[in-house]
């Protein structure tokens, strides 16, 4: 008899994302060893044992959708290649832009690309089985029982289990907080219609990842300047991404734009440690009337947007009651189309995913540890006109990333917003 698993209200709304983007998200370590392949497909075997939705199928029957549980084999999940130092960002990439169908019977894929006696590993899952927040504690957890085992063959079994539901981000509120929570039925998030300027969709396009690299150095500048400004680092980056765009899409300085940042819901729970991995985040849409004189109007204005939603002590949750009641009360088609009625996507986005901890990401090889070298982590895949910019730091390094389906000029136009947000970011750092 088949095993059937709830498909989760945030399960659901990355499925209807699937006009927007691929889902996909992405993770790339580097090592100075070579990764035991034998342990790794031990430890992810057991992941997959504990946390089913890995090796499950979505099936969207159009009434109740559902996850049904597949059997799988861990040489479909697991990969190794040998490849050399020539061609590994090529093939990185290769394996890091693929996309993997609900459909399937597998929802993550994991490589090792192994280089001149080291190591590159690589994971793509589906963004409806967990987010970002939850993948870096997948990555922390397969480390840790990656090196227990290796070094103590204890079974790599320590992982997190337990609801995957999204009303978990209540049950740390007071009766009263839960019922207002609970009631929260306005989305706050505005349209824009301001968006990212790529060329024209075309069906030849094809999935890229472009990154660019900020020093630890001017990590340490942005956070200095920003402290005296009142302003986080996650300010900083945002008012760069804002006068770089304004610049780059030709917008006029007195119109208002807006960028929706990711919200990590797990703020409201004290401790995650019952829930099963799974989706828990939401959109602050950062908004500023005009770009402002110069970039320090520009940095005033991203603060006081920020300072208001941060002040909200439900900040994320409106509008998930709206959306719950949605998928209950009606079939799973008939709410989706509902639901894109009363929802605007974000054609302009942003998610720092935040810090990789590399004493937390270290592996052994049995007698010394090794901290990664380098890593960083994205979001899905966009398509045009939709932009999302990611971010990671891995010993202060800042690694900025955008996935799109585009083309060769979307390429350039990329790298060039890129450029502008370096410039941006040395107009703010002035005088560190």
């Amino acid at each position: 008899m088949e095993r059937r698993l709830n498909a989760e209200l945030w399960d659901k709304m990355h499925y209807l994302f699937r006009d927007f983007n691929d889902r996909m998200v992405h993770a790339e370590l580097h090592y100075d060893f070579e990764i035991d392949i034998d342990i790794l497909k031990t430890v992810i075997l057991c992941f997959f044992e504990k946390a089913p939705v890995f090796h499950s199928s979505f099936t969207d029957n159009h009434i109740s959708p559902y996850w049904t549980v597949k059997d799988y084999n861990i040489n479909n999940v697991v990969h190794a290649y040998q490849v050399s130092e020539e061609e590994l960002a090529d093939k990185i990439d290769e394996f890091l832009c693929q996309y993997i169908p609900p459909e399937a019977d597998i929802q993550m894929q994991v490589a090792v690309f192994y280089h001149g006696g080291k190591s590159t590993l690589c994971i793509v899952e589906n963004h409806m089985c967990m987010d970002g927040g939850d993948f870096k504690y997948f990555l922390k957890a397969f480390c840790a029982n990656y090196n227990a085992y290796a070094t103590q063959k204890i079974s790599p079994i320590n992982f997190r289990t337990g609801s995957r539901a999204y009303t978990q981000v209540y049950e740390d509120f007071t009766a009263g907080e839960k019922k207002m929570a609970k009631s929260l039925y306005k989305n706050i998030n505005s349209a824009d219609n301001h968006g990212f300027p790529f060329t024209p969709d075309n069906i030849a396009d094809k999935s890229f990842i472009a990154r660019r690299k900020i020093s630890a150095e001017t990590f340490d500048k942005i956070h200095s300047a920003g402290k005296k400004r009142g302003a986080t680092i996650n300010d900083m980056l945002l008012t760069a991404y804002f006068y770089a765009l304004y610049e780059l899409a030709g917008f006029n300085p007195l119109e208002s734009v807006s960028i929706s940042c990711a919200i990590d819901l797990r703020r409201h729970m004290k401790n995650n440690d019952d829930n099963g991995v799974t989706n828990q985040t939401a959109w602050m849409q950062c908004k500023i009337p005009e770009r402002g004189q110069d970039i320090f109007k520009t940095l005033e204005y991203v603060v006081a947007s920020s300072n208001q939603f941060k002040s909200d002590r439900f900040m994320g949750l409106h509008g998930l009651p709206l959306l719950s009641l949605g998928y209950k009360i009606l079939p799973h088609a008939a709410s989706e189309e509902i639901i894109k009625i009363g929802y605007s996507n974000p054609l302009l986005a942003m998610s720092n995913i935040g810090i990789l901890e590399v004493d937390k990401l270290a592996l052994t090889d049995g007698s010394t540890t090794h901290e990664p070298l380098d890593g960083f982590m994205s979001g899905a895949v966009k398509y045009k006109p939709y932009a999302l910019l990611s971010a990671t730091s891995i010993r202060k390094e800042i690694t900025l990333s955008m996935c799109v389906k585009g083309n060769d000029e979307d390429k350039k136009i990329v790298e060039h917003f890129f450029d502008l947000i370096e410039g941006a970011i040395n107009l703010l750092i002035q005088g560190e």
